[in-house]
Formats: structure tokens, C-alpha cells, sequence
């Protein structure tokens, strides 16, 4: 990439986000009330296509190699409030009010464990 190309994309306002080898972005989404930090995954060019065009966080399974949106089988969604970008715009912050627990396991975050000691230890609720 040209140094021309890189002092756009981290100084301008020109959105040009940059995709991993696999086609992918980091995304953190956080609870837009609390701050808590509520999932990790990724996104594809269609799954940020789709995430703003609905306001609905939409992120690319690598597991199942598709499309999915939070919530499309649980009903527990993420309404998009609003997206962070990083200064070389290869990873986001997503503020997200959810539509019930952000875990597949039903837990409020999927960071629900801390590391104690070499051992994970459930985190109060």
C-alpha cells in the first residue's frame, strides 16, 4: 500500500476499511449503556454492508462460513448505536443496545470468566 493510500485512510474522513487475507474485520461490541465489552467476531464487507444498512449487528461465521445476525434464531439482537473505526481502519468498536443475553450460553457477555490463578472463575452477575 502507498504511503499516500495509508495517510488517507488514517487521516482523512474517507471510510476505507481495511480487510484481513480472509476478507475480515475485527469487531468489539460493547453494551452502548454500561460499556461492558459484550461479544468479539468479525465482519465481511457484506456483513458491515448489511450491519449499516439495518442497524442490526450482522457478522461473518467462520465456523459456518456465512452471513448470520446476532439474534436471527435467539431473538437477542444488538441495535447498532453507533461504530467506532481504528486509526488504520482494520478493526471496530460496535456500541450496541441487546436485545436480551449477548452468549450463546445466556450469560449478558461472552466474557463472563476471569483468569484467577490459572483457573477460570465465573464472574459475579
Amino acid at each position: 500500500m502507498s504511503a499516500e493510500t495509508t495517510k488517507e485512510r488514517e487521516q482523512s474522513s474517507a471510510f476505507m476499511p481495511k480487510f484481513d487475507s480472509q476478507g475480515l474485520l475485527t469487531a468489539v461490541v460493547t453494551d452502548a449503556a454500561t460499556g461492558a465489552v459484550l461479544m468479539v467476531a468479525f465482519m465481511d464487507s457484506e456483513a458491515l454492508g448489511k450491519t449499516r444498512e439495518t442497524g442490526l449487528a450482522h457478522f461473518h461465521s467462520r465456523s459456518r462460513g456465512r452471513l448470520w445476525m446476532k439474534g436471527e434464531t435467539s431473538g437477542h439482537t444488538l441495535r447498532v448505536e453507533e461504530i467506532l473505526v481504528d486509526c488504520d481502519q482494520d478493526a471496530l468498536v460496535i456500541k450496541a443496545t441487546p436485545a436480551g443475553p449477548a452468549c450463546h450460553t445466556g450469560a449478558q457477555t461472552c466474557f463472563y470468566r476471569s483468569l484467577v490463578d490459572g483457573q477460570l472463575v465465573r464472574n459475579a452477575s
